[in-house]
């Protein structure tokens, strides 16, 4: 087993170990993937004071996130205009995202807010790195990887 150190690369479904408490505190990217399988997909993510993830839904992809740094709140629900749940998270909370569930997490801290994030199935493009969430949001080359196993496509829906 390979303990790959910092920066994190991605090496696809082939196995890895790293730190991600680490590289999580220690990415100042908007989003880095981090590993990229067959069914799901590892990315780290810096979010900055004020600022939020942005309010989207992946309708077949289930997520988790975890904070491991800062402070912020989360809010979802079933359309983008009746955000129904509405919660604090901290360094050491989890955050689970059904498949189709509209969801933003803001930073409400005075720091960065570092979060990890676990799509199933994977859902950007391996090993890409995105500086700034404007970066991400005209990336336009940002798909799985052919050889990931993805549902019949359905766009994702943005805010």
């Amino acid at each position: 087993m390979a303990i790959i150190a910092n920066p994190i690369t991605d090496i696809g479904p082939d196995p890895q170990a790293f730190d991600i408490e680490r590289a999580t505190k220690e990415n100042t990217n908007y989003r880095s993937v981090a590993w990229s399988g067959r069914y799901l997909q590892v990315t780290l993510m810096s979010i900055p004071v004020g600022s939020d993830i942005g309010l989207e839904a992946h309708p077949e992809t289930d997520q988790f996130l975890r904070l491991d740094a800062g402070n912020g709140r989360v809010q979802m629900g079933n359309t983008k205009d009746k955000l129904t749940f509405d919660a604090d998270v901290s360094d050491g909370w989890c955050v689970l995202v059904p498949a189709g569930s509209w969801h933003n997490i803001t930073n409400t801290g005075t720091s960065p807010m570092q979060v990890y994030s676990i799509y199933a199935p994977a859902h950007h493009a391996p090993g890409k790195v995105q500086a700034t969430a404007a970066i991400a949001e005209a990336d336009k080359d940002d798909e799985p990887a052919s050889w990931s196993v993805q549902p019949t496509h359905v766009a994702d829906k943005h805010g």
